[in-house]
This record gives structure tokens, C-alpha cells and sequence, in this order.
């Protein structure tokens, strides 16, 4: 049989479209290419753009099925290789709106599979394109994977600054790695050995990004049951290491048997046993677990077994392991934070979740959009009428400057303070106060009548209110952190 073959033309409009499909979402280069596709619209918004594009897409598809050549076997070498990705594009966005309902629907039904209604009618488009039955199956659940990854990292990660763009990317390319057609042809289902590290200050949303890379893992679709084998929300699980003692720590990760130790009078299973085959877990604040357990998690990165409190058995985990710390980068780099064997099986990729002062600072109206997301998620309701009363407020009370020591978080609390009692003061002192205190440390010098702890307490407590963050303190006093920490709790005057 006589192979078809695309004409000049033709191969550079769908080698374009090729780009496209393995071009980063959240990337320039991938608006770039939209606009190109779509004929040179650039006035035209981003979802107007992509629309554009795909419409002309399908036109020059529908040429080709009007010629008897759409389908992927009647081309061979690299016309057949383009040719692939543009069907596999073409009706991947077909149903963008359907597996966005998908997720909608599965959000509200948690842990239970929802049946996919458009699954048969996809299929048969895939079928016709000369697909074959095992592809079908696979391409379909890479769609729905493709589909979760930029529903969550758009609509959870709210923000367009330099910063935000950048960590956007960086979560797309941990998901599906630099190169989509890497990613499907060795990686789709070997992702579990790719551990990841997430850095950034208390409250800038590491957890968030950690969901979104854990709800967007690979999940195959039975055919039989005409949904995808798991819900993607019993995907993610977390853990905050730091709220455990270390008597508890192992047995909350590794689980324990029945008598392990006084009080385990029934077996536990850990959170590794309780990771789904498909899921990702979380282990939140990472950076303040002792050496011991760096050891045993390095075995359960190096060999994906553990073995509960209790017994020499082993148990095997399949998940993907996230991790978050706030501690700072320099910190981890120079080793005084993780062991070197254990950093360094950690640490496949690591992502920094930008502070949001940086985020305001880049660009300032990343503040109404951060408003406008928490009213909404608050109320239910858009409000442009409450983003102006709560900027009012942070204008007049807290100042243009603002650093926001507590960041996205703190920025929640503020818009629900406004909401309850329209006031809110934010970590920032009275300047009587601070200069109260700067003056007492100072006087107490002079006197030679100070103690020690309540100078280097005072000292702290002054660096903690300019910086806002324990991290900034230590590197600037030489204490760790955590005694950093103790002294600024503690602090009273005598």
C-alpha cells in the first residue's frame, strides 16, 4: 500500500503543532506557537488565542479526512511521528471541557472512581485515527493526567509574576519532566523514583504545590468499570513531621505491631502503608527530623522498602515521595540540615515556592488577584466591593511596604480579620515599643546589670520583628534555628 506524505506546507504547519503539544503550558514559547497556529492573532487574549488555534487544527484535520488521510497508519517515518501528536492534540482538546467537569466531579465525590461518560465517544475518535486498543487506553489516561496537572497548578496556585511563571513551570516539568515525549515513552509509570524537594518560608503555599504535583500522577483507566482506577484526591496524601515526638515519628511513618512498645495494643499501619500504588505522599517540615530517620527513609528512597516498628519484615512502598522544608536553601547546601546520602536521594528536583513580598514586589496587582481568590473561596462569591475594603485597610494600616513575614497565609488571616472586625495590624510593632526594648538592652549594657539570656532574648526578639522569619535570625545571630525559636517564644522582661 502507496504511504501518504505531507506536503511542504504542511509539515510546517503540523510540525508547529508537533511544538505545541510537547511545549511547557505555562511557558512563552507555548503562547508563541498558539499565536502561530492561529494565524498571528496577538491581540487576542490567551484563551482566545489557544481557541483560534485549535479551531484551525481541526480545519486542516478535516482537509485530511476529506482526502482519506487521517489516519496514523496511511503516513510512515517522521510524517507519521508529527502526525501522531497533531490527532493525539486534536482531540485531547476536543474534551478539554469534559475532563474538566471529570475533575469537578471527582472533587465532589472524593475517594470514589466517577464514571467517564465521554470515555467510549473519545476512544472511538482515537480508534479511527488508527490507534490501536492498548494506545487508546494509554493516551486517554496520559489526557486526563495532562488535563488534572494544568487544572491544579493554574487554579490552585494563583499569580502571573515573574516568579509564579517560574514555579508554575518548574511543577509542570516535575510531573511530565522537560520533554513530554521522555516523560511517555520511558518515565509515565517509573515517576515514584523521582523525589522531590520543596523549599520556601513558612506560609507561601508549599503544601499547595505539593498537591498539585500529588493529584497529578498517572492513573490508568478500567475499561471494564468505564473510570480511571483511582480517584486522583486518594492520590496525595501528607504528613507534618514536626507535630509528632520522636517516640511517635517512626510509627506514624513505618506503622508498628501490636506491642512494639507500651501503648501499641493493635498493629498501625504508617503512612507509607497507607500510600495508594498511584499516590504521592507529602512529608511537610522535613528539615527538623533527626539523623536515625533520615536513615531509615533513605531505604525506603534507595530500595522502596520499610519495616514497621516492631518487626524485621519488610514492606514495600510504590508511591512518590514530596518533601518540604523551610529551611534555608544555604542551610541544606551546606549540610546542616540533612545528611549528604540522604540530600542527595531526596533531592531529584528542587523547587523553590517563591516568599509573597517578592511575588507583590515583581508585580503589584498579584495582590487583588490573591484577594480576589481567597474573597471567593471565602464567600462563594466575586466581590470586587470587599478586594477594595481589604486593600483599604492593608494600605492604611500595614503600608505599601508591607513584607508579609506570615505570606499567602498571613494574607488569608488578614482578609478574615477585615471581614470580622474591617481592622487588621499585621506583625509589625509600635515603634515605642521596639525603641523601648532596643533602648532597655542598650541601658542594661551600659549598667552592666543585664543577664545574658534576657540580652541575647532581646536581640533575637528585635531581629525577629525586622525579619520576620526564624531563619534570617540564625544566620545573622550563628544560633540554630530552633534555639532561635525558644528564645523568641520565651522572651519576658524582667
Amino acid at each position: 500500500m502507496k504511504k501518504a506524505k505531507l506536503s511542504s506546507e504542511e509539515h510546517h504547519f503540523f510540525r508547529t503543532v508537533y511544538n505545541a503539544a510537547f511545549a511547557n503550558p505555562f511557558s512563552a514559547l507555548r503562547e508563541k506557537l498558539d499565536i502561530k497556529i492561529a494565524g498571528h492573532f496577538p491581540s487576542a487574549s490567551r484563551r482566545e488565542s489557544k481557541d483560534l488555534c485549535i479551531n484551525e487544527v481541526d480545519h486542516r484535520i478535516k482537509t485530511l479526512e476529506s482526502q482519506g488521510r487521517a489516519d496514523i497508519n496511511a503516513f510512515q517515518g517522521q510524517d507519521k511521528e508529527i502526525i501522531t501528536i497533531v490527532f493525539l492534540f486534536d482531540i485531547f482538546h476536543k474534551f478539554r471541557d469534559e475532563f474538566d467537569q471529570l475533575i469537578k466531579d471527582q472533587i465532589k465525590a472524593q475517594d470514589i472512581p466517577v464514571k467517564v461518560p465521554f470515555a467510549p465517544k473519545a476512544m472511538e475518535m482515537l480508534h479511527k485515527k488508527g490507534f490501536d486498543d492498548k494506545s487508546v487506553f494509554h493516551y486517554f489516561a496520559l489526557s486526563y493526567q495532562l488535563r488534572r496537572a494544568f487544572y491544579f497548578i493554574s487554579n490552585s496556585l494563583v499569580g502571573s509574576s515573574p516568579c509564579m511563571k517560574t514555579l508554575k513551570k518548574h511543577l509542570w516539568y516535575n510531573v511530565f519532566t522537560y520533554n513530554i515525549d521522555l516523560y511517555n515513552k520511558f518515565l509515565w509509570n517509573k515517576m515514584e523514583d523521582f523525589s522531590t524537594l520543596l523549599l520556601g518560608e513558612t506560609g507561601t503555599g508549599k503544601g499547595t504545590a505539593a498537591k498539585a504535583i500529588g493529584r497529578s500522577g498517572y492513573i490508568p483507566f478500567d475499561e471494564k468499570k468505564q473510570c480511571f482506577a483511582q480517584s486522583f484526591t486518594r492520590a496525595f496524601s501528607s504528613l507534618n513531621l514536626s507535630q509528632y515526638p520522636e517516640t511517635l515519628l517512626e510509627s506514624e511513618l513505618f506503622g508498628h505491631t501490636k506491642g512494639a512498645f507500651t501503648g501499641a495494643m493493635e498493629d498501625y499501619q504508617g503512612v507509607f502503608d497507607r500510600c495508594s500504588p498511584h499516590g504521592s505522599i507529602l512529608l511537610d517540615e522535613i528539615g527538623e527530623i533527626p539523623n536515625h530517620v533520615q536513615i531509615k527513609l533513605l531505604r525506603v528512597l534507595q530500595e522502596r522498602t520499610f519495616s514497621p516498628v516492631g518487626t524485621h519484615e519488610t514492606s514495600r512502598f510504590n508511591g512518590r515521595v514530596i518533601a518540604a522544608t523551610n529551611r534555608p536553601k544555604k542551610d541544606i547546601l551546606d549540610g546542616k540540615v540533612f545528611r549528604d546520602d540522604f540530600y542527595y536521594r531526596l533531592c531529584s528536583d528542587i523547587i523553590e515556592v517563591p516568599p509573597l513580598s517578592t511575588r507583590i514586589r515583581e508585580k503589584p496587582s498579584e495582590l487583588d488577584d490573591l484577594l480576589d481568590f481567597t474573597i471567593q473561596r471565602m464567600t462563594g462569591t466575586r466581590s470586587e466591593k470587599l478586594i477594595l475594603k481589604v486593600k483599604r485597610i492593608i494600605d492604611r494600616r500595614l503600608g505599601k511596604n508591607y513584607q508579609w513575614p506570615g505570606n499567602v497565609r498571613e494574607l488569608e488571616q488578614c482578609v478574615r480579620s477585615v471581614l470580622l472586625r474591617r481592622d487588621y495590624k499585621g506583625k509589625q510593632k509600635d515603634d515605642k515599643e521596639t525603641g523601648s526594648l532596643t533602648q532597655e538592652l542598650i541601658q542594661g549594657i551600659s549598667n552592666r546589670n543585664i543577664s545574658v539570656p534576657l540580652l541575647v532574648s532581646g536581640y533575637c526578639r528585635l531581629l525577629y520583628e525586622k525579619f520576620g522569619t526564624y531563619e534570617k535570625v540564625a544566620k545573622l545571630t550563628g544560633l540554630d534555628r530552633r534555639t532561635i525559636k525558644k528564645h523568641i517564644i520565651n522572651f519576658k522582661r524582667d
